[in-house]
């Protein structure tokens, strides 16, 4: 088991770092370039920019049981068909479930905004419980991925 991030413009990397860190698990950061990261034993790829670079990069990297950490509905419904686990960065995760409401959803909106009737962002500013709340999760999923054997 690994840990990949869709590291373009993530808010939870080093959060990431320090649980995997307590489990002795490997993290990847996968990014574009107009990201710069160097964090020591962290595997950093940096991709062209481009539509949907590093998503590609990303799924091409995962195995079976890796966690992924990404706000992308794309590229978590591309990591559940590799049998991965999606992870937001609020510690929502991504399953079955809910991946095609949520990508539906996605349609929606951007065919709203196509047309013109965007009605603006209301995105809260990150706020420590955030933090806390995403860390509870992501130790939640490696428990329980360690119990099963991964």
């Amino acid at each position: 088991m690994k840990i990949l991030i869709d590291a373009d413009g993530c808010p939870v990397i080093n959060s990431t770092i320090r649980v995997a860190k307590r489990y002795n698990i490997d993290v990847i950061l996968v990014c574009d370039t107009s990201h710069i990261f160097n964090i020591d034993n962290i595997e950093v790829i940096v991709v062209s920019k481009g539509a949907d670079s590093v998503d590609f990069i990303l799924v091409n990297k995962i195995c079976v049981g890796d966690i992924v950490i990404t706000q992308d509905y794309g590229l978590a419904a591309m990591c559940l068909a590799k049998k991965a686990i999606p992870l937001n960065q609020n510690g929502f995760v991504y399953n079955d479930e809910n991946i095609d409401g949520m990508l539906f959803s996605r349609h929606i909106s951007k065919t709203s905004r196509n047309r013109g009737r965007h009605h603006g962002s209301h995105i809260k500013k990150r706020t420590k419980t955030d933090d806390i709340k995403f860390e509870t999760c992501l130790d939640k999923i490696i428990k329980l991925k360690i119990s099963e054997g991964f």
